[in-house]
């Protein structure tokens, strides 16, 4: 009798190992699926715009200048518009989609909330309050500097401002009694005193910079330089490879806080890191950027249902369905009334914001 039992137990250990090399297989092919998409999209947003530029040219520019080949190009202003122009906007985009939908996920996760994100927090509101004292306030501080500084300035400023919201949220989430709704209500209470302070800025500056604020809080990778790309490359990839290096701690923590304190877990070791490091690279992207709403509620639930809950996988596709969302949203923005640019943070507010209500309304219950 024991020796069938321990024989059903070695083939139910089978199948069970089977099934789960079966499901781990396909989450990969979803992952390199939708890196190669990201990958085709950049190309032909590189390529469409104002002047257009074949595919072929952009693979070619890029190649010369990486690899320093020797291709010719059919449109002589090719190398210009694609290394100058358009490839650091696109990489701007991929690496800010990349930040906000990793620092979402992991946000949702960490909290158990699926409506929280780096927008709904407050962090953005409070990045554009730094914006804001920065852009008003700055050509009095940094005097004929800030022509020359003023856009660090307003980055650093607006990145200050935002990191110091995650204490914030910290200290709700460690309330006694703090429930989920808490959170949402927190970041909705700080959103209304950050714009507070926001119109109080607008309502005393001058009208250039009345202006420079107002192109600033719409979000755009209008900004976008090598310089800028240089800077988050290492932010946002360390960032993200920190998050991921807790995945397992976060898939015990979604087990409930009981079960992930008897599997050795440091609960609030693991909240003060993970929300730490989410803000640092979304608020790092949005100093520059300006203000992108919904892109962190919006590509995590799209990946769990795609992938699932498991933090090893659902982290890195949640960055690339950021960057996918993010850079689609820009490259509508750029190209549907060209030569007149939509700011990208009016197109992900139009996307984002029936999305909350619908996820309000579903109530579904998250895992």
């Amino acid at each position: 009798m024991s020796e069938m039992n321990s024989v059903h137990s070695c083939t139910d250990a089978a199948k069970l190992k089977e099934i789960y090399t079966r499901q781990t297989g396909k989450k990969y092919f979803i992952l390199v699926t939708l890196l190669l998409l990201l990958i085709t999209l950049a190309l032909l947003s590189i390529s469409i715009g104002t002047a257009s530029i074949s595919v072929g040219d952009v693979v070619k520019s890029i190649s010369n200048k990486v690899l320093h080949t020797q291709y010719e190009y059919t449109n002589n202003l090719a190398d210009t518009i694609v290394m100058k122009l358009r490839f650091p906007r696109v990489l701007l985009a991929v690496l800010t989609g990349i930040s906000l939908a990793g620092a979402g996920a992991v946000m949702q996760g960490i909290l158990h909330n699926p409506l929280v994100s780096p927008y709904t927090l407050g962090m953005s509101g409070a990045a554009s309050l730094g914006a804001a004292i920065a852009i008003v306030l700055g050509k009095g501080l940094l005097g004929s500097s800030f022509d020359s500084m003023g856009s660090y300035f307003i980055a650093f400023n607006a990145f200050v401002f935002g990191f110091i919201t995650i204490f914030v949220i910290i200290g709700f989430a460690r309330m006694k009694g703090g429930s989920p709704a808490t959170l949402v209500l927190a970041g909705v209470a700080l959103g209304y005193i950050f714009s507070a302070g926001v119109s109080a800025l607008k309502y005393f500056s001058n009208n250039d910079a009345l202006k420079d604020l107002v192109v600033w809080l719409m979000g755009g990778m209008w900004g976008a330089t090598w310089q800028t790309v240089g800077l988050l490359i290492p932010i946002v990839s360390i960032c993200m490879l920190i998050l991921l290096s807790y995945s397992w701690d976060m898939n015990a923590l979604s087990a409930g806080e009981a079960v992930a304190t008897n599997l050795g877990v440091n609960i609030k070791r693991l909240q003060f890191i993970c929300l730490t490091v989410a803000t640092l690279a979304a608020s790092a992207t949005v100093a520059f950027t300006g203000i992108i709403g919904f892109i962190g509620l919006v590509a995590p639930h799209i990946s769990r249902m795609l992938i699932g809950s498991d933090n090893r996988f659902l982290i890195p596709c949640s960055c690339i369905m950021g960057a996918l969302v993010l850079l689609c949203a820009d490259t509508v923005g750029r190209t549907i009334v060209s030569p007149v640019e939509i700011p990208v943070g009016i197109v992900t507010g139009l996307i984002g914001g029936p999305y909350f209500l619908y996820m309000l309304l579903k109530k579904k219950q998250f895992h």
